[in-house]
């Protein structure tokens, strides 16, 4: 009985070392199946990913051309070519002068007031232009005044008003401050017309 029961024995331990066997195998197959559907889905993913990416860039490029075609209408229907005119800030040129802010004044309105950077002075020096107001008026005269804050080469404090009138037609009308330090022969701010 002893023998027969230990047969009975080895051979169940036998089909549960192989029933181990196999759900061992089934397990590890299975893993193996899980990461390459793993590195398979990682791919799509990347893939869907760059993809989606280029999307983003192209609506970003869309984004910004449609922004910008918005600003050029809006300029022309908030200020429409027969009343618009357009005021530039420039230095003399060679002009040494720090110039520290410009307030402008069209019949009476304060219409800009500009602090100098830095950086803004430096481009003036090198023969910049600045636009420092776009604005509506009527045809026909009108009082510009500029009231110009700075300092002289030497350190000395600069600061002058000057008023000017201008006459505006049914084109637009563009009007250009030329400022220089009050050196020998210099206007400090002159009208130019282009």
């Amino acid at each position: 009985m002893s023998i027969r029961y230990s047969l009975q024995l080895n051979s169940r331990g036998a089909r549960v070392s192989c029933a181990i066997t196999a759900v061992r195998t089934f397990v590890f197959s299975v893993l193996l199946c899980l990461g390459s559907v793993h590195s398979w889905a990682q791919q799509t993913d990347q893939q869907q990913l760059r993809g989606l990416d280029e999307q983003v860039q192209e609506i970003k490029s869309d984004v910004l051309s449609i922004a910008q075609e918005l600003n050029q209408l809006e300029e022309k229907l908030l200020y429409p070519s027969g009343t618009q005119v357009a005021v530039f800030v420039a230095l003399a040129k060679g002009d040494q002068m720090r110039l520290d802010a410009v307030r402008l004044q069209i019949d009476g309105q304060l219409v800009a007031h500009h602090i100098y950077s830095f950086k803004e002075l430096e481009a003036l020096r090198k023969g910049g232009v600045q636009r420092i107001y776009v604005g509506n008026v009527s045809t026909g005269d009108h009082k510009i005044e500029v009231l110009v804050d700075g300092k002289l080469e030497g350190g000395a404090d600069f600061s002058r008003t000057e008023s000017f009138t201008f006459r505006k037609e049914v084109k637009p009308k563009m009007v250009e401050l030329t400022v220089a330090g009050s050196s020998p022969g210099n206007t400090p701010i002159a009208l130019g017309e282009w």
